[in-house]
């Protein structure tokens, strides 16, 4: 599909001109007013999400003055920059370790999919790391491995680190079993 269409492809260019073509879209983005469907504002069974207004008497689709912008190309960032993480790498999301050799670690970072379960996410970061590549959403990959091995942690507690009422409690449970 990206063959086709060429627009997920990213051309090999000057990383100069690349970071100033992300500058110009964030600038560009700033100036771009929220479009909202044409009387949303009137109607709460409207939703604010845009609909191109089509009526031949519409005054949003007429671009009469005092009616709120409509969706058009001017308002398109530089063509360089489109489809880009805000980082300049392509986004790719992978789902196993098949895909991520895919990957080219110059042009593009990784996501990973929420779908992909915990041992085959540590998988997944370590081939990263090693083939240092930029993983997008590391901060939620490590917050589950971290969780992960927290609990081994808790159930190492040696007698002296137990709470005084838990010691008790073992204590009469222990002399209960010698009894019977």
């Amino acid at each position: 599909m990206s063959a086709v269409r060429g627009w997920n492809k990213v051309k090999e260019q000057n990383p100069a001109a690349l970071e100033k073509a992300l500058r110009a879209r964030a600038k560009a983005k700033k100036k771009k007013p929220n479009f909202a469907r044409q009387e949303s504002w009137r109607y709460d069974r409207l939703k604010d999400n845009w609909r191109r207004p089509r009526g031949i008497d519409n005054k949003m689709r007429r671009k009469i003055k005092g009616w709120p912008p409509t969706v058009n190309v001017g308002y398109r960032g530089p063509k360089a920059a489109r489809g880009l993480h805000p980082s300049g790498y392509e986004e790719v999301l992978v789902r196993n370790l098949d895909e991520l050799q895919k990957v080219d670690p110059k042009t593009q970072a990784v996501r990973i999919a929420h779908t992909v379960g915990k041992k085959k996410r540590a998988q997944i970061l370590l081939q990263a790391r090693k083939k240092k590549i930029t993983v997008l959403n590391l901060g939620e990959a490590k917050e589950e491995v971290e969780k992960e091995e927290a609990p081994e942690e808790e159930a190492e507690e040696t007698e002296k680190e137990k709470p005084k009422a838990r010691r008790k409690k073992a204590e009469k449970s222990e002399g209960r079993r010698e009894k019977q």
